[in-house]
């Protein structure tokens, strides 16, 4: 059964080679690791060579490194709920990760617990448009005369892991660093209809952990972020509990305060904004370029931000 609150704390894995390849603090790889150790298999999301998000059955580290690092569209599922339910009956220990509403499906779909399940959802900021996606590798791809090859969403290595910088690489070998998708993205007008009434944005999820970016680490651990990343992890029941106890050896934890964590996608969904249907009606109309001037972070004002951020985060660092 569900807690009413969860437990927090602030994890970064020990291995520093594993925290580097992974998005946030690696509890992900120290999970499915565990999973691993005990014959299990890890269920979770792949971006594929055509650049669609697509979810896969692992049994082995291999396959699990490619679930590693942020997928800003919605995953294709596709057959993985009647393969999990076949791992389930054969007693395979199953490790599931998606968002919070695929975790709710599963559930629904299985109709009944299983011991041998344990469910880790993220912490969901809404899910964008692949039609916008792939517009934006188009666009990219023809201003720069070559086909994207490879996609970073989230560039952590360069970039550092406060940053949100994507990196696009070209069949060509040059590589585009850009905030134009992550505009777009936080601007909200290209998530999907159901995610600004998403029944999941609060402190209440269907997994049995919950992990995500911990943004606010600098109230709620002073002295634990060195930007490498480090992840959120809420305990929701005795099954996460369990889980989390049986690796907290493989990583550095802080407990930490449910009040001092609280993101916007803990309290309540991103709102619709108003000028959504305008949004779309320049998309079906309107060539990219246009969308990326008018949208994208291009703007003169939005350029304007972002040199004040720059000049503001070398103040701090003074």
């Amino acid at each position: 059964m569900d807690w009413e609150q969860p437990k927090v704390y602030a994890v970064r894995h020990k291995n520093e080679e594993v925290r580097a390849a992974s998005r946030s603090g690696g509890i992900f790889t120290a999970i499915s690791d565990w999973v691993f150790g005990n014959k299990g298999v890890v269920y979770g999301c792949v971006l594929t060579g055509d650049f669609s998000a697509v979810h896969i059955r692992a049994d082995c580290a291999d396959g699990r490194n490619k679930m590693r690092g942020s997928k800003y569209i919605q995953s294709r599922l596709r057959n993985t709920f009647n393969s999990v339910k076949a791992d389930l009956l054969e007693k395979r220990t199953v490790l599931f990760t998606g968002t919070s509403c695929q975790i709710a499906g599963l559930k629904g779909f299985l109709g009944r617990n299983y011991d041998n399940l344990i469910c880790v959802d993220i912490v969901c900021h809404g899910v964008p448009s692949i039609r916008v996606w792939r517009a934006y590798l188009d666009w990219q791809g023809a201003r720069n005369g070559a086909l994207v090859k490879d996609a970073d969403f989230r560039n952590k290595k360069d970039f550092g892991w406060h940053e949100h910088m994507e990196t696009l690489t070209l069949n060509n070998g040059k590589k585009i660093n850009s905030a134009i998708f992550k505009e777009l993205f936080y601007g909200h007008m290209i998530l999907r209809p159901s995610c600004y009434v998403c029944p999941y944005k609060s402190t209440v999820h269907p997994g049995d952990i919950t992990i995500g970016d911990y943004w606010g680490i600098e109230k709620a651990a002073p002295g634990f972020d060195d930007n490498r990343g480090v992840s959120l992890v809420l305990i929701n029941n005795s099954v996460g509990e369990n889980v989390f106890d049986a690796v907290k050896s493989e990583v550095d934890w802080k407990a930490t305060r449910m009040e001092d964590s609280m993101q916007t996608p803990l309290r309540e969904p991103f709102p619709r904004p108003a000028g959504r249907d305008l949004f779309w009606n320049d998309f079906s109309q309107k060539n990219f370029g246009y969308i990326v001037k008018k949208y994208g972070g291009n703007g003169t004002m939005t350029r304007l931000r972002r040199r004040l951020g720059k000049i503001k985060r070398r103040l701090v660092k003074k």
